[in-house]
């Protein structure tokens, strides 16, 4: 199953591709999404769809991971955040998706066994799990580590599912 974690942003949307076989994990792909600052805010949210709508299409994922959004001092960022965010969620189902939705403690706990744990921590337990992967910059990284918590929730999922109709 090809799983596609994103990283919400409206100046740099993170994104990366991994397989998920059982609790085996590969990287396929990784990148950053960005639009220009200097645009208005429709034009960059038109640009981030166009964009994110042709990475869908070039590598077809079969399921999709948002990181959802938290709240910033300031309400101006997570408001764009936001929009960002329902960009990203809007193109992933009119593609057919099913989307997980995790916090980003959810996140980290996964991927780093702790909810406080830094960016560069995050960065470096995805380098170690998916170690043939050269991640493009600190987005990519949270956006694998999102596929990688989809991956280990839809395992587990499985797991629950098959212990249950067993009995």
């Amino acid at each position: 199953m090809k799983i596609l974690g994103l990283d919400p942003g409206l100046g740099t949307t993170g994104w990366g591709l991994i397989a998920a076989e059982g609790n085996r994990l590969t990287h396929l792909a990784n990148g950053q999404l960005k639009t220009a600052t200097a645009a208005p805010l429709p034009e960059r949210l038109a640009d981030l769809a166009s964009q994110l709508e042709a990475l869908l299409a070039e590598h077809r994922p079969d399921a999709a991971a948002v990181e959802e959004v938290f709240v910033n001092k300031n309400p101006q960022s997570t408001l764009k955040l936001g929009q960002a965010r329902g960009v990203v969620l809007m193109c992933a189902a009119r593609s057919g998706l099913a989307v997980g939705e995790y916090a980003a403690r959810l996140v980290k706990k996964a991927v780093v066994g702790t909810g406080n744990a830094e960016k560069v921590q995050v960065h470096a337990m995805v380098a170690r799990l998916l170690p043939t992967a050269t991640i493009a910059g600190p987005d990519a990284a949270d956006a694998l580590a999102v596929a990688i918590t989809h991956a280990h929730h839809l395992a587990s999922a499985k797991a629950t599912q098959s212990l249950s109709s067993r009995a």
